[in-house]
């Protein structure tokens, strides 16, 4: 994959990321400002946050073993490839079942363990947002490993229209949180059926099957899954079990603002993920093919503009947290202002961790980040149950950003020991996007106390804007061509 694939891949996934993100972004607002109040709007969420849990084992890490995989036979060995596809989706069928199942009969007790027995019926209809979300994320990951993110941009566009048209139409139906969450349960139903039908035909239009499955490979497939499931445990520990113990601790209304500043973060992040999911399977390649200087190249290159462009983003959220929680979705949401303010820090983090997790992966390192994820997700529970109680929703966003410090600099540290990291040029170039950062900051500071209206709310973060790209240019931290041609 050369530069230009590398961008066309870029602007495919982050158009189809944009549609997610706008759709989710209008779901949000739609729910939490029209259509539900905080305690529906908590619930929901918090059982989203349950059911990421138990998709774990539905999931075990076998999706990503498969595109690791599919990345490294569709060079070495394609006739390889029908069989890796057929396999692993037998082996996420069987799971996907067993766990659906297992969660539709255990509803009840798993509602009274964890507090809340009018949880029930939401997570009754969790089993089938188990099994639907097992197929939508095995597609998408299949497709990164294949290079070919067009589908997979599809995959998760699609999720995100239907889900919002499902969702918003059942709850104006009169059935509530429990109908919200049968349109997300739609959505990625449609996303799932509409991925697994353009991966068959994908592969086997474009592989022939070799004669017999390699020896062995089938076992490698499950073993890889392994240290992936362990990683994949810790990122949901890090992203939903936070949710789930303010729920525990707290209570609905909490879980609603806790989750809205969550929620504003995600949506932020949605370049970073588009950028990290394009560029993580040609490490796996550029390492196999001897190409390090190449893969050094293409990972400096990302995190620099990652860091010129989310350090003011962070730093210009937390200026105007407060305006805009109770501009865009009421004065109900004002908890959930402090919540954003402190989680601006977790998106410098999540911003770099995108561009590196999934990139070990295809560097072979996966048991490595396993381990560091492992250790600092059991931080990051224990942090939380020390803090809820104690400081409330603020703690669990101050957990969050403590641990996710510790795991993305360790992720730094490996990705370095691989690819020989120019360091210095790093450094000198995050002082500069620092120093341009404060000054941004320092004009959006002596603006935001004018803010009455969302018209006034707007024209303080276009200053903020305009202040960075004026500097950033100057600076020579952003060429315009180079913008001009990546945009073209």
């Amino acid at each position: 994959m050369d530069g230009q694939d590398i961008v066309r891949g870029f602007k495919a996934t982050l158009l189809a990321r944009a549609v997610y993100m706008v759709s989710s972004a209008l779901l949000m607002v739609a729910l939490a400002r029209y259509l539900l109040e905080p305690e529906g709007y908590g619930t929901l969420y918090w059982t989203i946050g349950v059911l990421a849990v138990v998709q774990l084992f539905a999931d075990v890490g076998l999706g990503k073993s498969a595109a690791r995989y599919f990345a490294e036979y569709r060079e070495k060995d394609p006739g390889q490839i029908p069989h890796l596809v057929r396999s692993s989706a037998w082996y996420k069928f069987v799971l996907g079942a067993v766990v659906a199942v297992g969660l539709f009969l255990l509803a009840d007790p798993l509602a009274s363990l964890l507090g809340d027995p009018n949880a029930a019926p939401f997570l009754a209809a969790g089993a089938l947002y188990v099994f639907a979300k097992t197929f939508h994320g095995f597609a998408m990951i299949g497709f990164q490993g294949f290079n070919d993110l067009v589908y997979s941009a599809t995959v998760q566009a699609s999720a995100g229209v239907v889900r919002l048209v499902f969702a918003v139409g059942f709850v104006l139906l009169g059935f509530g949180a429990l109908g919200a969450l049968f349109g997300y349960i739609v959505g990625y139903a449609v996303a799932g059926a509409v991925g697994m039908i353009l991966l068959y035909r994908s592969v086997y239009g474009r592989y022939h099957p070799a004669k017999r499955y390699e020896p062995g490979l089938s076992r490698r497939l499950l073993e890889y899954s392994v240290p992936l499931m362990a990683t994949q445990s810790a990122n949901v520990i890090d992203k939903q079990i936070d949710v789930v113990l303010v729920g525990v601790f707290l209570n609905p209304t909490a879980v609603a603002f806790y989750t809205l500043g969550k929620q504003v973060t995600d949506f932020v992040l949605a370049p970073a993920e588009s950028l990290g999911f394009t560029i993580s399977p040609n490490f796996g390649e550029h390492k196999a093919a001897g190409r390090l200087e190449r893969a050094r190249s293409i990972y400096e290159a990302a995190l620099t503009n990652v860091l010129a462009l989310y350090v003011p983003a962070a730093a210009g959220l937390a200026l105007v947290a407060d305006p805009f929680v109770t501009m865009v979705f009421g004065p109900d949401y004002a908890g959930a202002v402090v919540v954003l303010q402190l989680l601006s820090g977790f998106i410098v983090l999540g911003a770099i961790n995108n561009l590196t997790s999934d990139g070990l992966d295809y560097l072979g390192r996966a048991r490595h980040r396993a381990v560091v994820k492992g250790a600092t997700s059991v931080a990051n529970f224990a942090l939380n149950v020390a803090l809820i109680p104690v400081i409330g929703v603020a703690g669990a966003a101050i957990a969050t950003v403590a641990t996710h410090t510790v795991y993305v600099l360790v992720n730094l540290w490996i990705v370095h020991g691989e690819l020989a990291l120019n360091v210095g040029s790093l450094l000198r170039t995050t002082g500069l996007v620092c120093a341009i950062t404060g000054v941004m900051a320092a004009a959006v500071v002596l603006v935001v106390p004018m803010v009455s209206s969302p018209l006034t709310l707007v024209g303080v973060i276009a200053l903020g804007v305009a202040t960075w790209a004026v500097l950033a240019v100057a600076s020579g931290l952003v060429d315009p061509r180079e913008v001009r041609t990546v945009l073209s």
